[in-house]
């Protein structure tokens, strides 16, 4: 990893020691698993799998397709079949990669450009579409599939899945809240500093259908709050979500009285910044290989920074 990354080992135990092989995944199981007794093997290897938190649904598959196979004293999964990418490589805009191996890839999605088309005539270029182009121009047959979105104008780090595999455990820990996911933001008005978590219900807006609002018929949203630094125009504030709900941070924020800067939609004023200050600086999750956790962080972009620093809510260095 570069050096805005950095690995823990998780509490979670690891799992046994593994190559890739192309397509294929080589398990070596050691002392845990006799493969040598030809009695009840293969349902002996399947429940042996399954207890190291391999998706059953998956290995069900794989098991009724001939993709896994015993060779001696290791186990051969095909965790790694080439896949169409899904989307047209497009090279316009190369993707900013934070955090690659051959399970998780972590990109940087830079403001204006949204996660992937939102419908079939939609022919900007997207991060869907610059992922694709990573891949086919460093030879991965990989389909691009994201485990979670940012706002089209918001910045910061998007983590995709490059197997069934991962994908099946990231989703489950995004399902769990298990991916810590911190921003940071600018927005209008001095926070008070006891203001450090929001518990509010979310749902649509019925008389603006971009939006979203506080409402008591909403889905539970929960946002906490590290004021920064703050004078009467402005806060520096960090944030951390519990829930990932639609526009959560911008609405919880706007719902306090402190709009995010540059976010027109939700009352913020846009003459200092032509897009909502809002980026995501840390992406937290647990490998879906090694059950090590992984920080990927995302420095500031230029724009926030500046801002900050014109604010005088952070020295310049």
């Amino acid at each position: 990893m570069d050096d805005h990354n950095s690995n823990n080992h998780s509490p979670q135990s690891s799992r046994p020691a593994a190559e890739r092989r192309g397509e294929w995944l080589e398990v070596m199981p050691g002392k845990e698993l006799d493969l040598q007794q030809t009695e009840q093997r293969h349902t002996r290897m399947m429940q042996w799998l399954e207890s190291r938190s391999f998706p059953a649904k998956l290995l069900g598959r794989l098991h009724s397709k001939g993709e896994i196979k015993i060779n001696g004293d290791r186990i051969r999964l095909r965790l790694f079949p080439a896949v169409e990418y899904g989307f047209e490589p497009r090279y316009d805009h190369p993707a900013e990669i934070l955090y690659e191996d051959d399970y998780v890839l972590v990109a940087h999605k830079p403001a204006g450009m949204a996660v992937h088309p939102s419908d079939p005539q939609d022919t900007r270029i997207t991060l869907a579409h610059a992922i694709a182009a990573h891949y086919e121009s460093t030879g991965q047959d990989c389909a691009v599939r994201h485990v979670h979105r940012l706002d089209e104008d918001t910045t910061g780090p998007v983590l995709y899945a490059k197997n069934e595999f991962a994908l099946s455990l990231l989703d489950e820990q995004m399902r769990d809240k298990d991916i810590g996911r911190r921003y940071i933001a600018l927005v209008q008005g001095n926070v008070n500093e006891q203001l450090t978590v929001i518990d509010e219900p979310i749902g649509k807006d019925r008389h603006h259908k971009q939006r979203r609002r506080v409402s008591p018929g909403g889905q539970s949203a929960v946002t906490y709050i590290e004021k920064i630094a703050g004078i009467k125009a402005a806060s520096l504030v960090r944030l951390k979500l519990e829930t990932g709900r639609t526009h959560q941070i911008r609405v919880h924020m706007s719902y306090m009285g402190h709009p995010l800067i540059g976010d027109s939609l939700y009352g913020g004023r846009s003459d200092l910044l032509n897009r909502q200050a809002l980026h995501g600086e840390q992406l937290v999750f647990i490998h879906p290989w090694t059950a090590e956790e992984i920080v990927v962080n995302d420095p500031w972009p230029a724009d926030m920074m500046k801002l900050t620093e014109d604010l005088k809510l952070i020295e310049k260095e």
